[in-house]
């Protein structure tokens, strides 16, 4: 199994170069986005509004902080089921989102856009958002405030694990 630190500002070039079962260190700068949050960020699609942040070039990932402890940046942030948000992906990867972190395996159609896209698919440690938010230097709500946890958050992460769930070619870590 290969290791790689990357900064999410050079992940994009990288993509091509990771396999399924490697590990990924990411740190920079990822936006938490959940069901609610994708749903709304698609009505502000067809509206024609702008959107919280700028989807080409951007990392998302699957999960809902707790609240913030004194203290600390974030509180636990662990990764939301990812199949959940399989209905939007495809568009946003055509979009050109980089990359989504979450758990669990992803939809035919989510693979075939990761494919076509060249983009990544990272899993994060289910049931660790205690320890995942150790990663977590930073945390603003950015939209939807009244969604509370499944708030849009910009992240800043140092050295944040992962492993690569989904490479640019379509293999996957679910069919091992």
């Amino acid at each position: 199994m290969r290791e790689f630190y990357i900064n999410t500002a050079e992940l994009k070039e990288k993509c091509k170069d990771f396999q399924v079962g490697d590990k990924v260190y990411l740190s920079g700068t990822v936006y938490t986005a959940r069901d609610a949050a994708h749903k709304r960020i698609f009505e502000l699609m067809e509206s024609g509004s702008p959107l919280p942040f700028d989807i080409n070039g951007a990392v998302i990932y699957y999960a809902g902080p707790t609240p913030t402890p004194d203290n600390l940046p974030i509180g636990s942030c662990g990764p939301t089921t990812s199949s959940r948000m399989d209905p939007y992906t495809p568009k946003l990867l055509d979009m050109g989102l980089v990359a989504t972190i979450g758990k669990g395996g992803r939809s035919k159609e989510t693979v075939e856009a990761i494919k076509r896209n060249g983009s990544v698919y990272l899993c994060a440690i289910g049931g660790a958002g205690a320890l995942a938010a150790k990663s977590i230097t930073e945390c603003t709500v950015i939209a939807f405030h009244d969604l509370g946890c499944e708030s849009i958050k910009k992240l800043e992460l140092k050295d944040f694990p992962l492993i690569v769930g989904i490479d640019g070619l379509g293999n996957r870590i679910f069919e091992r």
